[in-house]
C-alpha cells in the first residue's frame, strides 16, 4: 500500500507538476565536475589507484547525486527514469570504449608503413636488417582462399538453410541442425586438421606424383568448414523472419513452393543473409591456424593457389609479430590494418549491392 501511495503522490497535479521542473543542465554539469574530484581526491589522494578507477569512481558518484538532485527537483518517478537514462548511456558507452580503442590502436601503429613498397613487394629475400619488403603475397593469399571459401561456402550454407527451414521435417533435419550447431563451436586448429589428414595427406598425392603438396585451395577447404555453420545459422534465423503470409500468398496464386523460395523468401531476407555472410567472411579471413597447417605459409608471391605454399595476411601478421627484426612489427601493424579495411570494404559493398538488388526488385 506505501509503495502504491508514492506513485499516487508523484502522479498528482501539484503546481511543481504543472510548471514540468527539469534538472538544469548547469547542475547536472556541476554534479559531474564535483564527482570527478572527490574521486581523485579519495584515489589519488590515498594512492589505491590510477585515472581508470578515479574514472569508475566518479561514475558512481555521479550517479548518487544525479539521483538525489533529480529526485528533490523533478520527483522519484523522474529521477528513477533519469537514472536508468544515464546507465544504459554509460553501458554504450563501456561497449564502444573497446572497439574504439583497437580501431585508434590499429590506425595509430598501421599507418606507418602505409607505402607503395608495402602492397607492391613480398618478404622474398627480406633480410632481418631490410627495413623493405611487404604484404603483396599475403594480400593475393588472402583474397584467393576467403574467395574460393565464399563461392564454396554460401551455396552449400544458403542451400542447407532453405532446407532446414522449407522442407526439413524428421529427424535427419534435427541431425543436421544438431551437427550445424557442434561445428559452430568447432575450434579453427580441428579445421586445419582435418583438411591436413584428409586433403593433404590422401587426396594431394594423387595430382602430384604421390607427394603431399601445400596450397591455398586447402586452405580455403579448411575456411569453408569454418564458415558454413555460421552462414547456416544466419541465413536460417532471416529465413524464419519471413512473415508466413508472404508465402501463403504466393501459394494462394498458384506459384511452386521453389519459385516462392527464390522469388519471395529470398529476397526479403536478403540483407540478412549478406550481414551473416560477410560475419563469416570475416572471421575466415583472420584465421591463422588453417593456413600455416595446410598452406604453409611463403615469402614469394604465389598466384596459384592448387600449388605450391601460399601466404595470408593473417599468417603474415602472426609471423612479422614474432620476427626478431625491429622493422617487423610496423608490417605487423599495417597488415592488420589492411586485412580490417579489406573485411570493411567487402561488407560495405555486399551490403550496397544487397540493398540495391532489393530496391530494384
Amino acid at each position: 500500500m506505501s509503495l502504491l501511495k508514492d506513485e499516487i503522490q508523484d502522479v498528482v497535479m501539484t503546481p511543481d507538476n504543472l510548471r514540468g521542473r527539469k534538472l538544469s543542465p548547469v547542475i547536472n554539469a556541476v554534479i559531474a565536475v564535483a564527482a570527478i574530484a572527490v574521486s581523485a581526491a579519495l584515489v589519488l589522494g590515498t594512492d589505491i589507484g590510477g585515472w581508470v578507477l578515479v574514472l569508475v569512481l566518479a561514475g558512481v558518484v555521479y550517479l548518487i547525486g544525479l539521483s538525489v538532485a533529480a529526485t528533490r527537483v523533478e520527483g522519484r518517478r523522474s529521477a528513477r527514469n533519469r537514472m536508468w537514462k544515464s546507465l544504459i548511456y554509460a553501458a554504450c558507452l563501456l561497449a564502444i570504449l573497446p572497439l574504439a580503442s583497437v580501431v585508434w590502436t590499429l590506425v595509430s601503429k598501421g599507418v606507418s608503413r602505409l607505402d607503395g613498397d608495402f602492397f607492391g613487394s613480398s618478404m622474398n629475400n627480406i633480410g632481418a636488417r631490410d627495413p623493405n619488403g611487404g604484404a603483396y603475397h599475403a594480400i593475393i593469399g588472402t583474397l584467393e582462399q576467403v574467395g574460393i571459401a565464399t563461392l564454396l561456402a554460401v551455396p552449400l550454407g544458403v542451400l542447407g538453410a532453405i532446407y532446414l527451414v522449407e522442407y526439413g521435417r524428421g529427424k535427419f533435419a534435427l541431425t543436421v541442425r544438431f551437427f550445424v550447431d557442434v561445428m559452430t563451436g568447432i575450434p579453427s586448429i580441428v579445421a586445419g586438421l582435418f583438411v591436413l589428414a584428409f586433403w593433404v595427406l590422401i587426396v594431394s598425392p594423387w595430382f602430384n606424383d604421390g607427394q603431399p603438396r601445400f596450397s591455398g585451395f586447402a586452405a580455403s577447404l579448411a575456411l569453408t568448414v569454418l564458415m558454413l555453420p555460421t552462414i547456416v545459422r544466419s541465413t536460417e534465423e532471416m529465413l524464419r523472419l519471413v512473415p508466413g503470409p508472404l508465402r501463403e500468398g504466393a501459394y494462394a496464386l498458384g506459384v511452386p513452393q521453389w519459385k516462392t523460395i527464390v522469388k519471395v523468401v529470398i529476397p526479403t531476407a536478403l540483407p540478412g543473409i549478406v550481414t551473416g555472410v560477410m560475419l563469416a567472411v570475416a572471421r575466415a579471413a583472420g584465421e591463422t591456424a588453417p593456413v600455416l597447417l595446410v598452406a604453409g605459409g611463403a615469402a614469394a608471391i604465389n598466384f596459384d593457389p592448387f600449388a605450391g605454399n601460399q601466404a595470408s595476411l593473417a599468417l603474415f601478421v602472426y609471423q612479422q609479430a614474432g620476427d626478431a627484426s625491429r622493422y617487423a612489427p610496423a608490417r605487423a601493424w599495417t597488415a592488420a590494418l589492411t586485412l580490417v579495411a579489406i573485411v570493411l570494404i567487402l561488407t560495405i559493398a555486399a551490403k550496397l549491392l544487397a540493398r540495391r538488388n532489393r530496391l530494384s526488385k
